[in-house]
């Protein structure tokens, strides 16, 4: 199986890591195992590399790919990756590294719903074993909440719109393709905004879907502390986001683990308690540079941010 991914700001998180030959790393999202091959190939004979993903495609690929004694793949969600690196005695990390999102192959692979420009079914799980689709959200969830959805996760201006048109075609027939979806999509928006918008009209819908079902944005915030708890003294976090969206909830994170005091800002002395987990690496997004776009032109929406644990090893989660 070709499992085809372009691993983005590839050279930004190998230097974001700074990677140590004798260290233990963690891909919470492997992928194609494009940064993992990457983080291998610095690594010595003592060093360690654990990946995890929830798409048995991409984790037979990468381990196949990646066949090293220092590597072992997790079949899992880096939501849970305490537990998971727990079950292996794995306690710390000296880096961890998260590419959010969909991966280029399941974007090109027809079969699995992610993209507007083909025609599949509308299925859009990154692991195939769970129940809910995007064709069970389109067809079955109530207005309400398509709109709830297209609006917060897809920032879609014209969700009602979307919403009408999709419900009353529902009710004839279900939704069961994404080029049906799109049509739903096109007849919402007028064509003169559709023309002035610069992207696909059904980029914010598909994006918004696919959050919901993959539910990639409620447990981040946890997820990220968790993480955090499990670097080492000086270990990094590395984490890149694809939409504002993710990447507010990576900042606001980052920012609050660095600076957990809740005393009044007039306060001469903190009184909360509450110490630095992280320091900042990143105070604003690494994005990728005019080379890397001329070759990938969706690394366009790529923003890495770094944090570091304070070398005291002490703080909130």
């Amino acid at each position: 199986m070709d499992f085809h991914h372009v691993s983005v700001l590839y050279r930004e998180c190998m230097e974001g890591l700074a990677l140590r030959p004798d260290g233990v790393y963690l891909d919470g999202t492997l992928g194609g195992g494009g940064h993992a091959a990457g983080i291998l190939e610095r690594l010595g004979p003592r060093g360690r590399l654990y990946g995890i993903d929830r798409d048995p495609e991409a984790l037979s690929a990468a381990s196949a790919r990646l066949e090293d004694p220092r590597f072992t793949p997790i079949r899992g969600n880096f939501h849970d990756a305490g537990a998971l690196l727990g079950e292996l005695g794995v306690r710390r990390l000296d880096g961890i590294l998260l590419d959010l999102g969909v991966s280029s192959h399941q974007l090109d692979e027809r079969s699995r719903g992610f993209s507007y420009h083909d025609d599949a079914p509308l299925d859009m799980r990154m692991d195939p074993d769970q129940a809910l689709t995007a064709g069970e959200i389109v067809n079955t969830w109530p207005p309400e909440e398509l709109v709830r959805i297209l609006r917060d996760y897809g920032e879609e201006k014209w969700a009602v719109q979307i919403v009408r048109v999709l419900c009353d075609r529902r009710r004839k027939a279900p939704i069961a393709t994404t080029a049906a979806l799109v049509d739903v999509i096109d007849a919402a928006i007028p064509k003169k905004v559709r023309a002035q918008d610069g992207s696909h009209p059904a980029r914010r819908s598909f994006q918004a879907l696919r959050i919901a079902v993959n539910d990639e944005l409620a447990p981040l915030e946890g997820a990220l502390r968790d993480l955090a708890t499990l670097l080492a003294p000086k270990g990094r976090l590395c984490v890149i986001a694809f939409h504002s969206l993710e990447d507010r909830i990576v900042k606001n994170t980052f920012r609050s683990l660095a600076d957990p005091c809740t005393c009044p800002k007039h306060m001469p002395v903190c009184v909360c308690g509450k110490k630095p987990l992280v320091r900042l690496v990143t105070r604003k997004p690494i994005t990728a540079g005019a080379e890397e776009l001329a070759a990938n032109p969706r690394a366009r929406s790529a923003l890495l941010r770094i944090a570091e644990r304070r070398e005291d090893g002490r703080g909130q989660p």
